[in-house]
């Protein structure tokens, strides 16, 4: 047995080389298609940020804007729709409980006005986190009466655990007969 290769056969090394360059020519590529998409993706982000984000200044809430305490609770807006305003703070949401009508499609509208909080619906698919400075809209509806616990599942502080509040959905028609005669809604009057 001789140690030349035959004609036409490649030596078993160069095979093995050539298959390694190959996987490591394929595995750099990967990698700078992979970079590729985090730089276009960070510059698109930069250039054109998400549309629906909206500031608002946390130490004012209370003083003007659509988030004093007498725009808090839910309302039926002049176009029919309902929509409801939720401050969060610490230790507690105003308004404590809210009234929603079962069947109608509903927006949230929350914002912190000290820490970070999360707002969550049990039951339901309501879950988000509420930043100071940002508003939190969402879209919903609750099927059907009922009610449900709605507490902070971001620790916000000392008091995170007794920061909690209800939200009680209602027959659409006993929530329209409420709604002709206040234009906020609470559970508490």
């Amino acid at each position: 047995m001789s140690n030349t290769p035959h004609p036409g056969h490649s030596d078993g090394a160069d095979v093995v080389e050539r298959i390694e360059r190959n996987w490591a020519i394929v595995a750099v590529g990967l990698i700078v298609v992979l970079v590729a998409m985090v730089v276009y993706t960070g510059l698109h982000w930069t250039m054109m940020p998400p549309s629906r984000v909206e500031t608002i200044d946390p130490t004012t809430l209370h003083v003007t804007g659509e988030f004093i305490e007498s725009n808090l609770g839910t309302a039926r807006e002049a176009d029919g729709s309902v929509t409801v305003r939720v401050v969060a703070q610490q230790y507690s949401f105003t308004p404590q409980c809210i009234l929603v009508p079962a069947g109608t499609p509903l927006t949230f509208r929350v914002t912190s006005a000290d820490v970070v909080h999360g707002f969550l619906v049990t039951d339901t698919n309501i879950n988000s986190m509420v930043e100071p400075g940002y508003i939190s809209t969402f879209k919903t509806k609750f099927d059907k009466p009922a009610e449900h616990l709605m507490p902070c599942h971001e620790y916000c502080g000392t008091g995170h655990e007794a920061m909690w509040a209800n939200v009680k959905a209602i027959d659409r028609a006993e929530f329209d007969k409420l709604a002709a005669t206040d234009r906020r809604l609470s559970c508490v009057k």
